[in-house]
């Protein structure tokens, strides 16, 4: 029989070569009908995906949102249980985390939690209720302390207005101009900060209740108060030379309302009692009611100012001596902290200046107060430490406003006391002073749009309303001698097997 094998070679070479002439005639037939027709463009048509496909990738992205953000914001939660319902697939949220975030905070959660004197850094032991391996939204990341690039930039303004004033400094010829620009300037930032801080309140409103909660944050909300009393005193004399004394008792009412509450704090003991959340910052409250008699006593008024002055003048005593006592409560402000200690200098030199509007002279009282800023001045700038050693942050713009402020005192002083020591001292001061404000704004901007790092997480605000559970077996840590570091640990109770 013949093999059926031994044929394949001959016929798969005889199938190759059919299909080759195949392909070539089907070629030739194409080549002429395109030279007949010529090129004609070719239209493709997809076919219709299967139904839900189109949206797998939204559906992936938006589960791999991290849901943690949403305890933050304002009506995120209420809003996506109505559509959710709507669409028939309601959500169960866990109600442990609707209290988690819910709950009030007390003063006394906050310094069991944080650590610091700005109480800013997480403790080991603790843990927050935002993710902290991921970068927050923005509006998470924006504090209230922002509002410290105002008072930098709008005290300049005064001070520039000050000088091209004063009869003293005529020598320097400097123009309104100069006022008049940065009064601008300072508008615009401050509307700024105000519209982003205010979009924060609309869809985080948490965060912003925990910083008002916060017993150190707290005083920055005298800052953007602080600010506009700037822009009113500041206001250049082409707009207007003078402001109806009606606007000061609008802008000095929430003042009052917010020391109210802070200085009874201070006064009523437990966790916010003032030896135990005493820090420079405080410094905020007591500045808000030496530049509220100032700009009163600019308008005209005697008893508002007045009023004011005594308010801020009782409680600075207190404090000065509170924060030089240090207390065995107070801790050591680390280096990144150093430029919050020029806020001491700052309440003495507006209170110098608001004392010699109400008086109208430079009196006794002025120069007591304008000396003491200036030696508290001096007694910090020749500490190189407090300028070196730490990164750059937020808390810089602590140096801007107080040397302004002395400046300013200052070049007042020197229209009193005219000579070339007071003109020669204000000079300086004021070169100072603006030297300090450029430079820490272009490390501002250097640091917000090139390197990204000016608003870090903010863990303050993410700190759990509870404590973390311990287990069983560690309650049972004892120490055995006060005075030695050993600790004896009782180890877990082995399972039976």
């Amino acid at each position: 029989m013949n093999n059926p094998r031994s044929s394949s070679p001959s016929v798969s070479l005889a199938t190759s070569d059919l299909l080759d002439n195949q392909r070539k005639s089907s070629c030739g037939e194409f080549s002429r009908l395109e030279k007949k027709m010529g090129v004609r463009r070719m239209t493709f048509h997809s076919k219709s995906m299967p139904r839900g496909s189109m949206f797998l990738d939204q559906e992936v992205t938006r589960k791999s949102l991290d849901k943690r953000f949403d305890l933050f914001r304002t009506m995120s939660g209420k809003l996506e249980r109505q559509i959710s319902n709507l669409r028939g697939k309601p959500i169960v949220r866990s109600l442990h985390d609707h209290e988690e975030i819910t709950e009030s905070l007390t003063a006394d959660r906050f310094f069991d939690a944080l650590q610091g004197p700005e109480l800013e850094t997480l403790k080991e032991k603790e843990k927050i209720v935002l993710p902290e391996d991921k970068t927050w939204p923005f509006l998470l990341r924006f504090p209230i302390t922002s509002y410290g690039m105002c008072l930098g930039v709008s005290s300049q303004a005064i001070m520039w207005k000050t000088l091209a004033t004063t009869d003293a400094e005529k020598f320097l010829h400097v123009t309104q101009v100069v006022n008049h620009v940065l009064w601008w300037i300072s508008l615009i930032l401050l509307m700024a900060v105000s519209i982003t801080y205010l979009f924060k309140t609309i869809f985080f409103f948490e965060a912003v209740r925990r910083e008002f909660r916060h017993p150190i944050r707290v005083n920055f909300f005298f800052a953007p108060l602080i600010s506009v009393l700037f822009l009113a005193l500041g206001i250049p004399h082409s707009i207007t030379s003078s402001l109806p004394s009606t606007l000061w008792y609008f802008f000095m009412a929430p003042i009052l309302f917010l020391e109210m509450k802070i200085y009874g704090q201070w006064m009523s003991g437990g966790q916010r009692r003032l030896s135990k959340v005493a820090n420079p910052t405080n410094h905020l409250s007591i500045v808000g009611n030496f530049v509220g008699a100032l700009l009163g006593a600019t308008m005209g008024l005697e008893e508002g100012p007045m009023f004011f002055f005594s308010i801020g003048l009782a409680y600075y005593l207190v404090l000065f001596v509170t924060l030089y006592q240090r207390l065995p409560t107070n801790e050591t402000l680390p280096k990144e902290l150093h430029p919050v200690f020029f806020l001491f200098v700052a309440a003495p030199a507006v209170a110098s200046m608001a004392w010699t509007k109400i008086s109208a002279s430079f009196d006794l009282g002025s120069r007591l107060a304008y000396f003491i800023s200036l030696f508290l001045c001096f007694s910090l700038v020749v500490r190189i430490n407090f300028f070196r050693g730490f990164k750059f942050s937020l808390a810089w713009w602590a140096y801007t406003f107080p040397m302004t402020a002395v400046a300013t005192a200052t070049i007042k002083y020197s229209g009193e006391v005219t000579g070339v020591a007071t003109q020669l001292l204000s000079v300086l001061l004021s070169g100072a002073a603006t030297l300090t404000v450029i430079g820490v704004l272009v490390m501002t901007v250097v640091h917000a749009f090139v390197k990204c790092d000016l608003f870090p997480n903010d863990v303050a605000i993410a700190i759990s309303a509870e404590q973390p559970k311990q287990k069983k077996w560690f309650k049972h840590l004892k120490v055995l001698d006060p005075e030695d570091n050993q600790i004896d640990v009782e180890a877990p109770p082995l399972l039976n097997v």
